[in-house]
């Protein structure tokens, strides 16, 4: 089974030293691995997304417009940088979207 993971390789370090991640990058791996896919013939069985329900600041960027600058406001993981409910609904949708029959998957 394929299963695209396009959360570990998009973090990155920031000047503060907060490890964060951007929704943009995380969506082009995802767009990427798709398109990969309908190209080859072959099934993406699955994706993994690091997130919560919470309203945190741990990713930028999405269309809730988080930047580097307001990653303090409500960072609180103890680990990795989560998306947060906003994100993470809004990857879904763009998932949903990127697989529909039109789109050759």
């Amino acid at each position: 089974m394929w299963i695209c993971d396009p959360m570990h390789g998009n973090t990155r370090g920031t000047a503060g030293g907060r490890k964060t991640r951007s929704v943009d990058d995380i969506y082009h791996e995802l767009k990427v691995s798709i398109d990969t896919h309908a190209r080859c013939k072959t099934h993406l069985g699955g994706v993994h997304f690091e997130l919560t329900g919470e309203d945190v600041t741990e990713c930028v960027g999405g269309a809730s417009g988080i930047t580097e600058a307001d990653l303090d406001l409500n960072y609180s993981s103890a680990l990795d940088p989560r998306l947060n409910y906003a994100q993470s609904l809004e990857l879904a949708f763009l998932l949903a979207e990127r697989m529909k029959p039109e789109h050759n998957i």
